[in-house]
């Protein structure tokens, strides 16, 4: 393990993100009365509602990245948080992976403010989870000296697979492109020691 990602695997913010998505998930059940379901008003109030948003509750766009809209959306998004979560905390010390993880989900949900329609609401964590992935696509590329032109590909096929009706394509974009940028960055700043740990751990096995 280097040392970069030795305080993110001592706090493992992945798992503490997922328990706080499934906590919040678990108090918006009990004011629907649905678990299977949130509730439209519930969804008014936590999620964001951009004519809400203008009006000043600024707040839900910080809140809306933990407002799942039923049991499908959240366990989906868990999975996926999960898969890029880990790997993130692989590359990232604990600093770096919220400052990705929350400056992308908010620069998703910011894009969908200036762009998206007032209404219906959004909510959802994949604006940062999708921060996650580009992050980690980005850093690896970049940092080991390849092409970053497979992980701009590849996040944009992860961008069209996910798309479809209800969808909050913004979002994903918004997440994406600061993943990317931070990534890429981070990458740029130490990729000498990264591509000596990487080379020097393939080639002995470890």
């Amino acid at each position: 393990m280097n040392a970069m990602s030795k305080s993110s695997k001592r706090f493992m913010p992945t798992y503490i993100i997922i328990a706080l998505n499934i906590a919040v998930y678990a108090y918006t059940s009990v004011l629907s009365g649905n678990v299977m379901e949130t509730d439209y008003y519930v969804i008014l109030r936590y999620g964001q509602y951009n004519l809400f948003v203008l009006n000043g509750r600024y707040w839900q766009l910080f809140t809306a990245m933990f407002v799942h809209v039923n049991i499908v959306h959240l366990l989906g998004n868990m999975l996926f948080l999960l898969i890029f979560g880990l790997r993130a905390e692989e590359l990232f010390d604990i600093q770096e992976y919220l400052l990705i993880y929350f400056l992308s989900g908010l620069a998703g949900n910011l894009l969908t403010l200036l762009f998206g329609p007032l209404a219906p609401p959004s909510a959802g964590a994949s604006g940062a989870i999708f921060g996650l992935f580009g992050a980690c696509a980005i850093y690896v590329r970049r940092a080991i000296g390849q092409s970053i032109i497979s992980a701009l590909l590849y996040s944009i096929f992860l961008l069209m697979i996910s798309s479809g009706p209800g969808v909050n394509y913004l979002a994903h974009l918004g997440g994406l492109g600061v993943g990317l940028l931070i990534g890429y960055g981070l990458a740029a700043t130490r990729k000498f020691r990264v591509a000596y740990e990487y080379r020097h751990s393939f080639s002995t096995g470890t």
